[in-house]
């Protein structure tokens, strides 16, 4: 399926392509240094009040 730029940029639907790479991060933790320290800081100083 071919489209041609003129088509395309009249086309009021989103080109979109996800990475399936994407996948493989998906339940890796990341920033647990930082999601501990807020974890302690809420612990502590508790959530915010309105």
């Amino acid at each position: 399926m071919t489209i041609t730029i003129k088509k395309l940029n009249a086309s009021k639907i989103p080109i979109v392509r996800i990475d399936n790479r994407l996948e493989d991060l998906k339940n890796k933790p990341y920033f647990q240094q930082k999601l501990k320290q807020a974890n302690e800081t809420l612990q502590t100083v508790g959530l915010p009040k309105n």
